[in-house]
């Protein structure tokens, strides 16, 4: 029998993945067995960085072919995948996203990413740059908190990464078949549709998930019910026989051995939500591995708390160096955005990304909306949902400051903010900034800096793109919804300014210069990315560069942000390399 078991600690989750569609309400019901289990301790190979089971542990001998570290959305698909063949345990530091109502559905979408909770599945953080950004803390990773949309990359993104063309096309599928589905428009993202049409980002080109410069409809996770559809479902078309999840198993370190020519992975140590650590390792076959998927932040840092990285960084913290490389962290890059605040007369559905314009200036033109006229977005710090009217200098950016901030905004009128947001996005950013650690603790987030516009021609895309984006809003198909009048751009502009969603100081010329406007209102989408680049970190097939058994594969190994939204090439990277990997070791024979 079947039973639906709360998830705790580290939990071995035995997927048997029947997936029930309820077609009265269209709801996904995710079942599996679970039993608890205290320990993955065997004895560490010689000459390799462990520890001691702590006294009580229970001793259980488990090896496996593959440890795949963050259940994310590469993660997932990966494990999936290699579980086909072989044993994977996956490990990831989140809960699960089925029980969480503001991850399952669209209409609390802002609510995950407002949450700050040590158990929130979304991690708040905030760059060197002073731009409020997440991080995914939960089984399907960033498609769990994101707003969605679903694109695949563009065929010149596919050749400059060298991967299979034919493979890549047989990956997208896998995942589309299961998770994604065709948005059904409304009244705002119609509006944005004729719009871009009028302001020459054109052709149409309808519904498609392929990247192509005009107007499009692209895919979404959530379904005509609104409710999101992760890479943890994905986990559905594993072997329940050769995978094991644990959820809220927090990867401490990689373990090493370091007694031959160079240092190999064998396993990994991690904790449970109680604190109780563990340690998992890899079976004897040298073509085990384990493989990091953890994330452009999460990756990273993990290497690094794990002895690989610049040698004087990990050294004034006393990590000891397994391997000295000066590459890991840096090339660090988001794609910054600007929002202008569209008001509305009418009351605006609950919108997130489904029209986009790819436009041949280097900029994306997307839009979201409905989200202020709720009565508890107003108050949060979440992105691109939040309305925000004051702003805290750097240097002042104390933890009760920043506290004070956020408390100061709940006596914010809702009505004040009716209406959504036109977002424009550069599409390559050139700026890059770096990834940095604060201290051993895996729980708290790295230093991170994005140095957003420090290239002139970033600057100059974004002036092009707002420019755009204000002609968006005075556009009779907005004009028309909305029920206002046209507004002068330097009126649009100032509304954005008080919906500030930074802690960027401001300047008097905000609205009169669209270059200080970019600097001073730039957000994220979350669309960040680098810090393990290929030939640099990683190898073509994302091995790490002087190690063995162990590889990437996340957007960490990006230096550009695929497609309008990255998350459709994430999830297919999943796919597309347990693939790849399983007919490197069984050619035909892998099934697959």
């Amino acid at each position: 029998m079947i039973n639906l078991c709360k998830q705790r600690s580290a939990n071995k989750v035995c997927f048997f993945f029947c997936l029930f569609f309820f077609f009265n309400i269209s709801f996904l019901v995710f079942l599996y067995n679970c039993y608890k289990t205290s320990s993955f301790t065997s004895p560490p190979p010689p000459s390799s960085s462990s520890f001691s089971p702590r006294n009580g542990d229970h001793h259980h001998h488990s090896a496996f072919d593959y440890i795949v570290v963050g259940g994310g959305t590469a993660g997932c698909p990966l494990a999936a995948t290699l579980s086909q063949n072989f044993t994977v345990l996956l490990l990831e530091r989140g809960g699960v996203p089925f029980s969480d109502v503001n991850v399952s559905f669209l209409q609390n979408f802002h609510m995950t990413l407002a949450d700050t909770s040590p158990q929130s599945a979304s991690q708040y953080f905030i760059s060197t740059d002073g731009v409020l950004n997440a991080r995914a803390r939960v089984l399907g990773g960033g498609s769990s908190i994101n707003a969605g949309f679903y694109t695949r990359a563009s065929s010149q993104f596919i050749e400059r990464m060298g991967w299979d063309a034919k493979l890549v096309n047989e990956s997208f599928p896998w995942v589309e078949r299961q998770i994604v589905h065709q948005p059904k428009q409304e009244g705002w993202q119609k509006a944005l549709r004729d719009s871009l049409l009028d302001v020459g980002v054109s052709p149409f080109n309808g519904f498609t998930y392929d990247h192509i410069y005009g107007t499009k409809i692209g895919g979404t996770i959530f379904d005509r019910f609104g409710r999101r559809h992760t890479a943890a479902e994905l986990l559905a078309s594993a072997n329940p026989q050769k995978i094991t999840v644990l959820i809220r198993a927090t990867v401490q370190k990689i373990v090493f051995d370091t007694s031959g020519k160079r240092p190999k992975a064998v396993g990994v140590i991690f904790k449970d939500e109680n604190g109780n650590q563990h340690q998992a390792f890899l079976a004897g076959n040298p073509k085990s591995e384990v493989i990091l998927s953890c994330g452009a932040i999460g990756t990273p840092q993990m290497l690094k708390l794990s002895g690989v990285g610049p040698k004087a960084e990990l050294e004034k913290l006393n990590i000891s160096v397994v391997l000295d490389n000066a590459h890991i962290g840096k090339g660090m890059a988001d794609n910054p955005m600007n929002a202008v605040f569209v008001p509305s007369n009418r009351p605006v559905e609950q919108s997130l990304i489904e029209t986009v314009g790819i436009t041949k200036l280097g900029v994306y033109i997307e839009a979201s909306s409905g989200f202020g006229e709720s009565r508890d977005s107003i108050h949060c710090h979440h992105g691109i949902m939040s309305a925000e009217l004051s702003t805290i200098p750097p240097k002042q950016r104390t933890p009760e400051a920043i506290q004070d901030y956020i408390r100061n905004k709940r006596t914010l009128p809702h009505e004040a903010f009716k209406g959504g947001f036109i977002l424009e996005k550069i599409a390559s950013p050139i700026s890059t900034g770096e990834l940095s650690l604060m201290n051993t603790n895996v729980d708290d987030n790295p230093s991170v800096s994005f140095n957003y516009f420090s290239h002139p021609l970033d600057l100059k895309r974004c002036v092009d793109g707002v420019r755009m984006a204000a002609k968006i809003v005075q556009s009779k198909h907005f004009l028309n919804y909305t029920q206002c009048d046209q507004k002068s751009v330097e009126a649009i502009l100032n509304a954005s300014v008080r919906a500030n969603v930074n802690l960027v100081p401001k300047h008097t010329n905000d609205t009169k210069s669209l270059e200080q406007f970019c600097k001073d209102t730039v957000i994220t989408i979350w669309h960040y990315h680098g810090g393990c680049h290929v030939g640099k970190v990683v190898s073509t097939e994302y091995k790490v560069l002087g190690i063995d058994r162990l590889r990437v594969v996340d957007g960490s190994t990006y230096d550009e942000s695929p497609g309008t939204n990255p998350q459709g090439t994430v999830l297919m990277m999943g796919r597309y390399m347990g693939v790849k990997i399983l007919r490197q070791r069984l050619g035909k024979a892998a099934g697959v």
